[in-house]
């Protein structure tokens, strides 16, 4: 937990940044390059995160790699990183900087979970009905489980609405279960 939060205290003083040089976007995208270069090239993930390697040449390989690529607030940002010894914290950073961007501008991200695959115009449909009814721009995951046999569950950051046929039908089978049936069709069923 603690992790997260200073994860969102870096991400929070990188958007502030962004913010004030009209750069929120950019900021963004150079972070999300950060991390998935993490995510995808071992020696990179080694060179930033193993304590074999000294600050200043860590610092230097950054500068090189994207010197010229990235805008230099996000450089230096990644540098301080480097300085405070946070860098291994800079995936959960770009996730948490991702979210204050989405919400910043009124998208929400959700878990759409189906039995099955649906069409395009199937999940334009949801996309679009799930942003009227939460009120601001509905980003959705789509998840398949064909234990749900029908329906939908959706999950947002704070709800979770569960259409599928399989809550349904266990719903109904509690009913059942809990109806008072009459005595004479009891009788007539012993007889």
């Amino acid at each position: 937990m603690r992790d997260e939060t200073v994860s969102k205290n870096y991400a929070e003083t990188l958007f502030e940044l962004g913010r004030k040089h009209g750069a929120l976007d950019d900021y963004g995208a150079a972070l999300e390059t950060v991390a998935q270069l993490l995510d995808e090239d071992p020696r990179f993930r080694v060179l930033l995160e193993t304590p074999r390697i000294d600050d200043p040449e860590r610092k230097q390989a950054v500068r090189r790699i994207f010197g010229k690529s990235l805008p230099r607030p996000v450089v230096n940002f990644v540098l301080v990183t480097i300085d405070k010894r946070r860098q291994r914290l800079l995936r959960g950073i770009a996730r948490q900087y991702s979210l204050l961007l989405d919400g910043h501008l009124g998208r929400e991200h959700v878990e759409v979970t189906l039995a099955r695959r649906a069409d395009q115009a199937t999940e334009e449909l949801i996309a679009d009905r799930l942003s009227g009814v939460l009120g601001r721009e509905a980003i959705p995951h789509y998840r398949i489980k064909p234990e749900i046999i029908g329906g939908l569950i959706v999950r947002t950051t704070n709800t979770i609405y569960d259409g599928s046929l399989r809550r349904r039908l266990e719903g109904m089978r509690r009913r059942l279960l809990r109806a008072k049936l009459p005595q004479e069709a009891l009788g007539e069923a012993g007889a």
